[in-house]
Order: C-alpha cells, then sequence, then structure tokens
C-alpha cells in the first residue's frame, strides 16, 4: 500500500494532461517510418578477400546459394574448396545495443575449424570513443583454431575471472570477456559462431539449421543380444521391401516404365530387401555382426566414424557395377532433416551377419562424427533406383525410395541441451541480478510507505545518500547498469534494419533495471529512475552535496524561465530519435551529448574532450543543482514522458499547501513544487524531502499551529 493523503485535509490532485499534443504527432510519425526496413547486407567484393588472402590460396566467385566465397589451394588442385570466407552481417546481423550489427569477416576450414577473425565494423557506444577498438580486436583473435562446434563460453569479466589466453577442454572454449563490455562481446560471439554454423551448415555437412541439443552418445551399459526378429521388432535394425510391382509403379507414366521385363513377369517377387543397422551401438552392433566381428569393427574405426550395416538382397544391389571398395555408393545416401551427409564404404570384409541366409549385399558404411549427425534421432537412407530406356545412347529415368530409421532412444544417452547464450549471461550474473532485485525491492517498499522513512530527516538523508553511493558504485561503475538514450536509439535502428531486440537479453542487468522503471511509471512516475537508479544522476547529487559543504554559490533561476530551460530535454530527446532514424552515423555521435560512457561505463578513462565535456556538466552541477538532468538529459525527456502514464498522485498535499504554506516549495531544491503546492512530478527526482515535512508535526506549518490550536487561513483557493 502507498502512503494516501488524509481525505479530510487533502484537497483533489489528479494527473493533469497527458503527452503535449506536438511531442505525440512527432514521436507517432517516427514510429510510422518504421514500416518499410532496409535489408542489411555485406560490402567486400571478391578482390577485397583476395588482398587477404595470397598463394597458395584462390579466392573463387561468390557462391549463389550462401553469401560466402570458397578458397582453394595450390597444394590440393582436387580437392574443391579447403575454406570459407564471409561476413558476418550476410548471415548473422545480430544487432548491437546501439541498433546495428557488427560486421566480422570470418574465415573457416572445411573441418570447421575458425581460421581467422576480422573486425570490419561495429558501432557499439563502449568501443567509440570508450574503450576503444583495441580490446575488440584482441577479443577476435582468441577465436582461430578452434571448431565452429566446441561450446564457446565468455568469461564474465577478464578484470574479474582471469583465464589466460582462450582455453579449451572436453569441447568448450573459454574465450577471456572484455570488462565492462560483457553483454556486446556475447553479441560478437552470436554474430561470429551465428555465420560461422550457417556456412558449416550449408557446405560442410553440419547439422542443418534450427535449435538442436548435442548428439546422443551410445550407450555401453546394456547387456541384450537380441535375434534378427527381435533387431526387426523393435526397431534397431531398420527394413524396407520392394516388390517388382512397386518399384513398377513408381516409373509408371515415365520412360521407365514397363522396361524391366522381369519385373513385369514376377510383379510380386522381391526387388530388393533393405537393411540399415547403426553399429555404433554395442547393441545392435554385437547383435548383428556377432562378438568377434563387432570388436574388430570397432578396432579399425581410428577416427570414431559412425558406422551403419547396410544389406540388402533381391534384384537389385545397393551398389553398381563402377563402385570401388572404400567409396561412395552412387545409389545410397543418408541424411537427417533434409541434409545429405557424405557416407563412404570402410573396405570391411564382413563374414557372416545376423539376418536373411542370402544377402546379396553386406558392407559397413561410415560417416565423420564431424558431419553433425545425431544418431539418436531420425535419420534416412535414401535408395536411388535407375532405368535405362534404348540401347546406343539410352534415356535414364530416376526414383528414389526412403527408409526412415531411428534406433530405439533406450540405446542412447542425451547429453542435456545447450542454454541459449542469453540464458547463460543470465546465469552468470545472477549475483549481480540478486544484489540488484533486493536493492529495487527495497526501494519499491520505501517508495510505496514513504512515511516511517521520510519523517526524520537525519534518517532520510542518510538512506538517501546510501542508496546514491550505491547506485553510483555498484550499479553504475561495477555492474555496468546505467541506462542510456542509445537502447532507445537503439532499437530504433534495430527495428527499421529489420531486427528485434534480443540483444538486450545479453545485459540482465540493464533489462531488470528497464523492467522496473517502466513499472515504476505507472505508480510513481518518471522520478523512480531519474531519482534513485541513474548512476550519473546520483554522481551530480554528490558533486551538488559536495558543493553545498564549500558554501559555493547556489544559482536559482525563476521557475518560469526554468520550465521554459526543461524543454531542452524534449528538443534533444527528439534530435536523437530523428538521427536515430535519418542518419545513424550522424547519430552515433549525437548521443554523445550524454556524459554517462565517459563518467560510468568507462570511469573518466577517456581522451580529454569527452572527460572536459562530462567535468564541465558536473562543474555547474556544483552551482545549479542537477543542471544536466534538468535542462539537458534526453533520456530524462524520454522518462518525464514515461511519467505521464502515472495512474495517480501519490506524494500528498494538503489544502493549505502554497495556500498560503511555501515551505515545501523553498525546501525543494528541484524547482517541482508550484507556488499553489502542487507537485510537477515531470520535475520531481522523488526525494522524499516534501514528503517528511508533510507528515512532521515538527517542520510542517498547518501541523505545527494545529499542535498549538491555530489555524492558518488559506488564501482564496483557486477554482480547480
Amino acid at each position: 500500500m502507498i502512503d494516501q493523503p488524509n481525505p479530510t485535509v487533502d484537497r483533489k490532485n489528479r494527473p493533469k494532461s497527458k503527452f503535449p499534443a506536438a511531442l505525440l504527432a512527432l514521436l507517432g510519425a517516427a514510429l510510422a517510418l518504421l514500416a518499410a526496413p532496409p535489408a542489411l547486407a555485406g560490402t567486400l567484393q571478391k578482390a577485397d578477400i583476395e588482398r587477404r588472402f595470397g598463394p597458395p590460396l584462390h579466392v573463387q566467385e561468390k557462391l549463389s546459394e550462401i553469401p560466402a566465397w570458397p578458397l582453394t589451394s595450390e597444394l590440393e588442385p582436387e580437392a574443391g574448396p579447403v575454406g570459407y570466407v564471409f561476413e558476418s552481417i550476410d548471415l548473422a546481423p545480430v544487432p548491437g545495443f546501439e541498433g546495428s550489427p557488427m560486421n566480422f569477416l570470418v574465415s573457416i576450414d572445411r573441418k570447421g575449424k575458425l581460421i581467422d577473425v576480422e573486425l570490419l565494423h561495429q558501432h557499439e557506444p563502449v568501443f567509440l570513443g570508450g574503450l576503444g577498438e583495441a580490446p575488440l580486436r584482441e577479443f577476435i583473435t582468441q577465436y582461430a583454431g578452434h571448431s565452429v562446434k566446441d561450446q564457446f563460453l565468455i568469461a564474465l569479466d577478464a578484470a574479474r575471472n582471469r583465464t589466460g589466453p582462450s582455453s579449451t577442454r572436453a569441447g568448450q572454449v573459454t574465450l577471456d570477456g572484455v570488462a565492462k563490455a560483457t553483454a556486446s562481446v556475447r553479441i560478437v560471439n552470436q554474430s561470429v559462431l551465428g555465420a560461422a554454423l550457417e556456412v558449416a551448415r550449408a557446405k560442410l555437412g553440419f547439422a542443418p539449421p534450427g535449435p538442436r541439443g548435442p548428439s546422443a552418445i551410445p550407450r555401453t551399459d546394456l547387456d541384450e543380444k537380441p535375434d534378427f526378429a527381435g533387431l526387426l521388432q523393435s526397431g534397431m535394425v531398420g527394413h524396407l521391401r520392394l516388390s517388382n510391382g512397386e518399384v513398377e509403379k513408381l516409373f509408371a507414366g515415365s520412360d521407365g516404365a514397363g522396361v524391366d521385363e522381369a519385373a513385369l513377369a514376377d510383379p510380386d517377387g522381391t526387388f530388393i530387401d533393405l537393411y540399415i543397422a547403426y553399429l555404433n551401438s554395442p547393441v545392435i552392433g554385437r547383435a548383428v555382426l556377432g562378438d568377434a566381428q563387432y570388436a574388430a569393427a570397432m578396432a579399425r574405426n581410428y577416427h570414431d566414424r559412425h558406422l551403419w550395416w547396410i544389406a540388402a538382397a533381391g534384384r537389385y544391389a545397393i551398389v553398381d557395377e563402377a563402385f570401388v571398395p572404400g567409396g561412395q555408393s552412387t545409389r545410397l545416401a543418408l541424411s537427417q532433416e533434409g541434409l545429405i551427409v557424405e557416407m563412404r564404404d570402410q573396405g570391411a570384409d564382413l563374414g557372416r551377419t545376423a539376418g536373411p541366409e542370402k544377402l546379396d549385399t553386406s558392407r559397413l558404411f561410415g560417416v565423420f562424427a564431424e558431419a553433425g549427425l545425431d544418431p539418436g534421432r531420425p535419420h534416412e537412407l535414401t535408395l536411388t533406383i535407375t532405368r535405362a530406356k534404348g540401347m546406343m545412347l539410352p534415356t535414364l529415368t530416376h526414383r528414389t525410395v526412403t527408409l526412415h530409421y531411428a534406433p530405439p532412444a533406450r540405446l542412447f544417452t542425451y547429453p542435456p541441451t545447450p542454454l541459449p547464450e542469453w540464458v547463460l549471461a543470465w546465469q552468470q550474473r545472477w549475483p549481480d541480478l540478486l544484489v540488484l532485485g533486493l536493492a529495487l525491492a527495497l526501494l519499491a517498499v520505501v517508495l510505496a510507505r514513504p512515511r516511517w522513512i521520510s519523517v526524520d530527516a537525519r534518517r532520510l538523508r542518510r538512506f538517501r545518500l546510501g542508496f546514491l553511493a550505491f547506485t553510483l558504485v555498484y550499479i553504475g561503475w561495477y555492474a555496468q547498469g546505467q541506462l542510456s538514450i542509445v537502447q532507445i536509439t537503439g532499437a530504433i535502428k534495430a527495428l527499421k534494419a529489420g531486427g528485434n531486440l534480443s540483444s538486450y537479453l545479453y545485459d540482465p542487468i540493464s533489462l531488470l533495471l528497464i523492467a522496473f522503471t517502466l513499472l515504476s511509471f505507472f505508480i510513481w512516475g518518471r522520478g523512480t529512475f531519474c531519482g534513485w537508479l541513474c548512476p550519473f544522476g546520483a554522481l551530480q547529487e554528490f558533486v551538488g552535496a559536495l558543493a553545498r559543504q564549500l558554501r559555493l554559490p547556489q544559482l536559482r533561476i525563476p521557475l518560469a524561465t526554468a520550465k521554459l530551460l526543461e524543454n531542452g530535454r524534449y528538443l534533444l530527446l527528439t534530435a536523437a530519435l530523428g538521427a536515430a532514424y535519418f542518419a545513424p552515423q550522424l547519430g552515433e555521435k549525437f548521443n554523445e551529448v550524454e556524459p554517462f560512457k565517459t563518467a560510468i561505463t568507462v570511469a573518466f578513462d577517456r581522451s580529454w574532450p569527452f572527460v572536459a565535456y562530462a567535468g564541465g556538466l558536473l562543474l555547474a552541477g556544483a552551482f545549479y543543482y542537477k543542471f544536466f538532468c534538468r535542462f539537458i538529459c534526453p533520456l530524462g525527456g524520454a522518462m518525464s514522458l514515461g511519467g505521464r502514464l502515472r495512474l495517480f498522485n501519490w506524494l500528498p498535499r494538503r489544502s493549505e499547501c502554497g495556500k498560503p504554506c511555501q515551505l515545501c516549495k523553498v525546501e525543494c531544491a528541484y524547482d517541482a513544487i508550484e507556488p499553489t503546492g502542487e507537485i510537477r512530478y515531470d520535475a520531481c527526482f522523488q526525494c522524499l524531502d516534501c514528503v517528511g515535512i508533510y507528515h512532521d508535526d515538527k517542520r510542517c506549518v498547518p501541523l505545527v499551529l494545529a499542535k498549538r490550536g491555530t489555524v492558518l487561513s488559506p488564501k482564496v483557493k483557486p477554482a480547480d
């Protein structure tokens, strides 16, 4: 519950008019312009790539099916592409915090290992004039030599979690992050790996697109040896039988119809009896091959390939006359979720296996583990049947049939699916989130029940200064939770470019603050953030307090003039939004009107013009209380507009306030109280001083006089 005014003495104080009509029209027009987002694309040409790769490598023409340049080698002229080069923005345009995707030139070899990652351009605020690009360039050097199939983990903060050079363990790669840019480097990681995986899936036989967890692992602890009938019944062995008549129907209406006389003569006869079994599962492998032959096959499997037993009986063989042991069968193809993987004969001379007595062909085929095929998920064996019509130059007609195969799930263990990287970011920052959550809960309680904390001026001052110190040191300098106009302009740019706001998920501290601030708009208005949760605002408070201790002259501006100057926030907000949409590069420079990056994000570790600007604003705040917040801050303008969503006026007022009592107005350091006694919520920073006065019978003039038995005669109350 929120402390409410005494209905017997408090006058009605309903919220005034909402957003200014002109500003509403302007903002509405800006949002309407977001309807036609332009496409994002890389800009490099083949010549640009050739300058980066010299002999023995040669850059081929850009592929049409995927935006990547193949690399071939003079040392392996028959090997085909030995790698691929591509711009990340073409394949994984993940928006950064200011709305534009970063772009990297990424190269991978044919095994899926990253050769190099080069920064082409970026617009991340923390790397533009703040930390500079050097830490980002150093960070991306860690990718070289690692496979895109590895799980990449980002150290939370290189300054707090020293791991040295990037380390690899059991398929996990830990990269040193960048202090003060943890969320940004996670977006870098998504951009680089997202683009690399797209190319690997399309050109290297890796897993197809779409979410999927790690591949299943065959269990070795099962002690079973079913017979062949049991293998078929349980699905451990896949089976497909085609009769001559069924095959004839496949060719009906084509040049291959009626060509096979034997099929026409015996339509019920067996055309092919096809079997497949996944041998890496010991239960299946031992049952099919026998113990000795299975052990020998596994001993020869030096590269830990996935092995399948494929056998057939009938008129049609699974290999043709041109088949060479150790090669590929032109009649067989193994695929999963539409992605065909390379399957090669293992050249094994199989003896007796389980199954029918008369198997015409019984062979082992293998697929590299790097192909990304998951044996625990359904996969397909496709058989191509070819018929020839004519003698000299026969017309060939092809038809395919598919054997769907899925070994029983109980034969595998399934590693847990890796959590999305943004979830990992939240997990890694749970201590910070816990501390911030408790602080926000405390603040919510204080604002909801402000009487106890505010009625004692000394207690209120201690609490407020303590909380502001927490905001500055912990939220600002430590947790890097300074909200900024960049998050608003970045959202506009991301939506304009056809992207989304998923990049915000990588910064849980800021996202929690944003959510709390949006909620506070409806309850308390703009002052919850500006007065309690803005690190730069807290720094200004301390500068102002120090200035008063030093007895520096404090300037006061007439209220009418102050109101006029406060419109500067809205003008700068409008300019920032317009620049973000119409002139993004200019918008990046315009955002520097905020000193937040200089003073909070990099703690004044920046070139002198930026430090001088931030220092000048703080100096102005020493003579005019919170000068920047009140007259310049575009984020404060946005907060003031959001504060118009407030559902009720929660700061208590008396009928005597302003008529004639002016104590609260005189004491308010923010000029947020009208001479009539009403609160100007757009200008209020919720310091709670007026709440304390309202409840204190030693300071509130009407209460003091009431204790003496005197009634303060109000002036004539103007009509509502």
